[in-house]
């Protein structure tokens, strides 16, 4: 009996590759991809470190909703990615004042939030027809639309589908409320 020839193995590797590519690719660009969460700006929901798996697709089906976590690409680099909850929906008008925060005059519920927002936060916002407000969890320590302003539509990739590491905090729709 022959051993298999060299030429066949080679043939049969190129044709798994290119397989591969052809299924890969597409459900990375278009549907889900992978995401590590990096610093404390949504503990505790999210901890530096945590895997998760981005679902790309829903937002191209329905708008966002307050209250959704999402990742987005940061306006100012937009190679990086970022990790907020929406506080504020296009065209409605925020202000925060000692802590509190209200939306077209209504106080909201911000009892996601690891702190309240900073007593010293105080201002209004009226947001564009594209435009999210959006807040890390752990407020005293998140860089979010407070210092760089509101989050165009634009750069929204996603939101969470499922936690997968640690193993503790195998989640599906993490982040999402509990109420």
């Amino acid at each position: 009996m022959e051993p298999p020839k060299k030429e066949n193995f080679i043939k049969e590797v190129v044709k798994f590759t290119l397989i591969a590519i052809i299924i890969v690719v597409p459900i990375r660009t278009y549907i889900a991809q992978p995401f590590i969460v990096s610093g404390a700006s949504m503990d505790p929901t999210f901890v530096s470190g945590e895997y998760l798996i981005v679902d790309q697709v829903t937002y191209r089906f329905e708008e966002p909703k307050r209250g959704d976590v999402i990742i987005f690409r940061y306006p100012r680099n937009p190679k990086t990615y970022f990790i907020k909850r929406i506080i504020g929906l296009p065209g409605e008008t925020l202000s925060v004042r000692k802590g509190e925060i209200t939306i077209d005059g209504t106080v909201i519920d911000d009892s996601q939030a690891k702190q309240p927002v900073p007593t010293t936060d105080n201002f209004d916002i009226t947001l564009g027809d594209t435009e999210y407000f959006v807040m890390g969890d752990n407020r005293s320590e998140s860089s979010d639309s407070r210092i760089w302003g509101p989050l165009e539509r634009k750069y929204i990739v996603g939101r969470p589908a499922v936690s997968l590491f640690p193993l503790s905090k195998i989640e599906v729709l993490p982040g999402t409320r509990k109420n």
